[in-house]
C-alpha cells in the first residue's frame, strides 16, 4: 500500500450539506453511522436545493440592497458631529442615536436593535465602535435581525465549524481575527454557493483569483468549495490587500471590489491626504466613488460583527453552534466514488460529501492520487478496505435503455448529471443517433438517483455467436469495438466483461486484443 496513506487531522470540517445524497444501488450491508453534526442519508436532496436556494435569496437580498425596500425614503439630515470625531457626514453620535434610529425603524425597532452602542464585554480587533452608528450599519442590522432572520441564525450555526480555523490562520498572518466575520456577508458560510458573477465558496472566489491563489480548479476538483484550502487562499489575499491599500476596511472593500476601484476612489478625494485609514473608506463611500455593493461592504460586515460577537444582545438567544469536526485524511490513487468510500467508512454518502465538497462530481478524479477526509477513527478501516476492492467496483454506474422520443439532454437531466458526464461514460455514443432500448452506462457516484429516473431494460434482442475461438470464450476486439459493443454482441452484462477481464470503465481496448466472454 505504497500509494494509501492516513492521517489523523483534529480541524474543523465543511458547515453546509453539500447534498443527502446515497449511493445509486444503496449502501448494502454497511452499518451506518453519521457523522456528528452532518445530516444523515434521509436528507432529501431536494431539501437541500430548498436550503441553498434559501440562502442565495437572502445574500440576494443583502447584495442587491434590498435592505430599505420598506423604508420610507424621506432623506437623512443626521446632527453633524464634533469634527475631532473624524467621521464621515452619515455617522451620527450620543442621543442623536437614538433620534436617528426612531426615524428609521420606530421606537420599538430602535429599541431591539440599538446594541451596536452598547458593547459592554464584547472585544473587537476591527473598529466596530467608531462606526457603529452609521447609517447603512443600523439598517443592516435591522436587515439581519428582521429581514433575514431565519437564515442569519443558520449562518451563525454554521460558524461555530469554522470559526476556530478561520481565527487561527487569521492570525498566523497577523490580521485581525474579526475578518471570519467577512464569510458571514460573503456565503453564509456555505461551501456550495455561487453568486450571479460565477463566484463560488464560502470566501467567494473568482476562477482567475482562485487560481492566483493556488486553488485546484477543474472539471474534477474546484478547491473554492473547500474550506480549508480556499480559507488559506482568502487569509493571503486579505493580507496582500492590507499590505497594498494600508487599511482594514479599505481591505475588505477591495476583496469585493478589486484594489484597483478602491485607489481610483482615493485619488478622487479632495486635497492630498496624508494618510489612508479606515476612515478614508467611509469618505470615498459618502462621495458615492464606489459601486453600491461596495459602499455598504463594510456597513454589512460590521453590523454582521456586532450580532455574531454577542448573539444574545440582538435577540438571537436560541443559535445552536454546529460542532468542529475531526476526521481522518486517505490517499485514493484513482477515480473513485465518495459513495463507495462511505461504504468502506461504514458512513453515510451526506457525510463525505460534507467532508469533501470540492470533489464536485461526488468521484475523485481519474489518473491521479488525492487525499479525502473520512470519519475520525475510520482511517484505517478505510485504507484496508480500499486496498481489497476490485478495480471495477470503485465507482456506481447504473444502466439507463432509451426510449421513444428520447434525447441527451433529456437523459442526463433525468439522472441530474451533464451531458459531458454521459460522453465520458459512453465514448462512443452518438447523441443523433440514440436508437429506442440502447443502453446508457450513467455515473452516479455521489448522487441520489430519483425514483422516477429508473429505467427498464428491454427485452433482450442480441445476436448469438456461434463457432470460432469467439463461442469458446475469447473475442478478439475488431477496429471500433467497445467493451459495451461486445458486451450486447454476447448478451453478457457489461460488468462482468469487464470483471472476467480486469478493466474499469476507464479502460481502453486495442484492435487486436483478446477478452475472455464470461458464461
Amino acid at each position: 500500500m505504497r500509494w494509501l496513506w492516513i492521517a489523523g487531522a483534529a480541524v474543523l470540517a465543511t458547515g453546509c450539506a453539500s447534498a443527502g445524497a446515497r449511493s445509486a444501488r444503496g449502501v448494502p450491508g454497511a452499518t451506518v453511522a453519521p457523522v456528528a453534526g452532518v445530516p444523515a442519508d434521509t436528507t432529501a436532496a431536494g431539501g437541500v436545493a430548498r436550503d441553498s436556494a434559501a440562502d442565495q435569496s437572502a445574500l440576494d437580498s443583502l447584495h442587491g440592497h434590498a435592505v430599505q425596500a420598506s423604508k420610507p425614503t424621506t432623506p437623512l439630515t443626521p446632527t453633524p458631529p464634533a469634527p475631532a470625531a473624524g467621521r464621515g457626514d452619515t455617522t451620527v453620535r450620543g442621543e442623536d442615536v437614538q433620534r436617528e434610529a426612531e426615524r428609521l425603524f420606530g421606537s420599538e425597532e430602535a429599541k431591539t436593535i440599538l446594541g451596536a452602542n452598547d458593547n459592554a464585554g464584547a472585544v473587537f480587533d476591527i473598529d466596530v465602535t467608531t462606526f457603529s452608528a452609521n447609517r447603512r450599519v443600523l439598517e443592516y442590522l435591522e436587515f439581519f435581525q428582521l429581514d433575514a432572520r431565519d437564515r442569519f441564525e443558520i449562518w451563525l450555526s454554521r460558524l461555530g465549524r469554522y470559526e476556530g480555523m478561520i481565527r487561527e490562520r487569521l492570525r498566523s498572518k497577523g490580521l485581525p481575527e474579526d475578518l471570519v466575520y467577512l464569510t458571514l456577508i460573503e456565503s453564509g458560510l456555505s461551501n456550495t454557493a455561487v453568486s450571479r458573477a460565477r463566484a463560488v465558496g464560502m470566501w467567494q472566489f473568482m476562477t482567475g483569483t482562485g487560481r492566483m491563489y493556488g486553488l485546484q480548479i477543474d472539471p474534477w476538483v474546484d478547491e473554492r468549495r473547500d474550506p480549508f484550502k480556499a480559507t488559506d487562499a482568502a487569509v493571503n489575499h486579505l493580507a496582500d490587500l492590507v499590505e497594498r491599500l494600508g487599511s482594514v476596511y479599505l481591505a475588505a472593500a477591495a476583496y469585493n471590489a478589486g484594489a484597483g476601484r478602491i485607489e481610483r476612489g482615493i485619488r478622487r478625494l479632495p486635497g492630498e491626504p496624508d494618510s489612508v485609514s479606515d476612515q478614508t473608506f467611509f469618505q470615498i463611500a459618502d462621495r458615492r466613488y464606489l459601486r453600491r455593493e461596495t459602499r455598504d461592504y463594510v456597513p454589512k460586515l460590521i453590523a454582521a460583527a456586532l450580532i455574531a460577537k454577542q448573539p444574545g444582545r440582538y435577540g438571537f438567544t436560541e443559535i445552536m453552534p454546529l460542532p468542529p469536526l475531526v476526521f481522518d485524511e486517505v490517499t485514493i490513487p484513482d477515480a473513485t466514488g465518495l459513495d463507495v468510500l462511505a461504504r468502506l467508512a461504514d458512513t453515510t454518502v451526506a457525510a463525505m460529501l460534507e467532508l469533501n465538497p470540492h470533489f464536485v462530481r461526488g468521484i475523485t478524479p481519474p489518473g491521479r492520487s488525492v487525499v479525502v477526509r473520512v470519519p475520525r477513527g475510520t482511517g484505517v478501516r478505510v485504507a484496508e478496505r480500499f486496498a481489497e476492492l476490485p478495480v471495477n467496483e470503485r465507482i456506481t454506474f447504473v444502466d439507463h435503455y432509451v426510449s421513444q422520443g428520447q434525447t441527451l439532454s433529456e437523459i442526463a437531466q433525468r439522472y441530474r448529471v451533464s451531458v459531458a458526464m454521459l460522453r465520458g461514460a459512453n465514448p462512443l455514443l452518438r447523441s443523433s443517433a440514440l436508437r429506442i432500448g440502447q443502453r446508457i452506462i450513467v455515473p452516479m457516484s455521489g448522487r441520489v438517483v430519483p425514483a422516477s429516473a429508473w429505467s427498464v431494460p428491454p427485452e433482450p434482442r442480441y445476436r448469438r455467436v456461434r463457432g470460432g475461438g469467439s463461442a469458446a470464450g475469447r473475442h478478439r476486439v475488431a477496429a471500433g469495438e467497445t467493451a459495451s459493443s461486445i458486451a450486447r454482441r454476447y448478451g453478457v452484462g457489461l460488468t462482468a466483461l469487464l470483471n472476467a477481464n480486469g478493466m474499469t470503465m476507464g479502460s481502453v481496448i486495442r484492435p487486436g486484443e483478446w477478452l475472455r466472454i464470461p458464461k
